[in-house]
């Protein structure tokens, strides 16, 4: 009935922001398309704000105060630069090492006192104990599911063996892995809205004991073989690019790189999937640009995530989106070419790729194209692409056998 479709929509938009926020689909059967009708607009759509009660919020507080090493780890979603602020505020009067969980890095600036890591893959092993170690994790947003939770060795399930709280604006995810000390279903600004008056916890130097091996694990650099050196490329990044530069990836190896030698220090400076899809980047960026035009954004892609979604560089050259691209080519699928190595040594199956010259893709679209074979040609490479006013692919050749910023292929197989 076509007359319905005002009230549909308005049924689909509470479900789609509320609790967790994710997509709804609405089958539209054929013969009500031609229908004809006269109905008013749905209303603008207010969504509820779960909050704690005043029960939930004496609770936290009281288990906070119990714990000796209490541990923060944020993610999910409905956040906004509010609440982003507050959590800074909140770690900094309570002296609270924070964890950002799996890409949610931009919920919590690097360069705070109060940083303690990226709990994803490739995660510090200094931070994965300390997890395991905390006698409270507060789980913020997170849902905490198989990479954060390092294949969900870090918490018992269904009991966590450890205080755990457990804040979610999703009723649904409250004890759905983990049964929880305390679940609060609330969105994180209300959150913060009701404990912001309890009493400080006193220092005891956890804070500055995680972000010291935060900073241990990231600032030095390290070398890999090739004539590319990933990690002065990324130091080059870190020198050049505005704090409010958005950074995109899909999924690959190559995100190491960006997920632990990146200081990501605003909200909505990265866009990156959770889910661990391959060809997001791309896509992705192109929205961040047209979304923040005077914006730099820089997409990372490997060689075969490109490929999932490289044919969108036309849409970036349609609509005048002037991303940028570093298309990180080692020839191999390399993450699965990292677990074949691991797991069955030289046994190598479908993982070599043939590639095209990227930088000559982006100049048949009409873009820019660089390519480079050596590390000091990256940052001039980088600055052309920047001021040409074009979408652009910096082709990056790494060489394979650096598989990762820890290791490489020749030390998986002698593993």
């Amino acid at each position: 009935d076509a007359s319905r479709i005002p009230e549909i929509i308005a049924h689909a938009y509470h479900i789609a922001m509320s609790g967790r926020p994710g997509p709804v689909v609405l089958a539209l059967p054929e013969d009500m398309l031609r229908d004809t009708v006269d109905v008013d607009p749905c209303t603008f759509i207010e969504v509820a704000e779960p909050a704690p009660t005043k029960k939930a919020a004496d609770k936290f507080a009281q288990l906070l105060a119990d714990a000796k090493d209490p541990m923060v780890i944020v993610g999910g979603s409905r956040w906004d630069e509010t609440s982003v602020a507050q959590l800074q505020a909140f770690s900094e009067k309570h002296h609270l090492p924070v964890g950002c969980s799996f890409r949610r890095q931009q919920l919590f600036d690097h360069t705070h006192q109060n940083y303690a890591g990226d709990v994803g893959l490739g995660i510090n092993p200094s931070l994965n104990e300390r997890i395991a170690k905390s006698d409270c994790v507060i789980l913020l947003g997170a849902r905490f599911s198989e990479n954060p939770s390092q294949n969900f060795s870090l918490l018992g399930m269904p009991n966590p063996g450890k205080t755990l709280i457990h804040v979610h604006s999703g009723a649904e995810e409250l004890g759905r892995i983990y049964t929880p000390t305390l679940a609060i279903n609330a969105t994180p600004e209300a959150f913060f809205d009701a404990v912001e008056d309890i009493a400080a916890r006193k220092d005891t130097g956890a804070a500055k004991a995680a972000n010291a091996a935060y900073h241990a694990w990231t600032d030095n650099l390290p070398t890999t073989p090739g004539d590319v050196q990933m990690g002065e490329i990324m130091s080059h990044l870190r020198s050049t690019l505005a704090d409010d530069a958005i950074l995109t990836n899909g999924a690959g190896n190559y995100a190491i790189w960006l997920h632990r030698f990146w200081r990501f220090k605003k909200y909505g400076t990265q866009l990156a999937p959770t889910s661990g899809s391959m060809g997001y980047g791309l896509p992705a960026a192109i929205a961040g640009k047209l979304r923040h035009p005077t914006k730099d954004v820089i997409c990372f892609a490997g060689d075969g995530c490109f490929q999932m979604t490289g044919n969108e560089f036309g849409a970036a050259m349609q609509s005048g989106a002037n991303v940028i691209t570093l298309v990180i080519d080692n020839g191999i699928y390399g993450t699965i070419r990292m677990h074949q190595e691991k797991h069955y040594p030289a046994r190598i199956s479908a993982t070599n790729l043939v590639n095209p010259d990227f930088a000559a893709l982006a100049r048949a679209y009409g873009g820019h194209g660089e390519t480079v074979e050596r590390t000091e040609q990256f940052a001039d490479a980088f600055e052309r692409a920047r001021t040409s006013g074009k979408p652009s692919i910096i082709h990056i050749k790494i060489d394979p056998e650096a598989i990762s910023p820890t290791t490489t292929i020749t030390k998986l197989r002698g593993a």
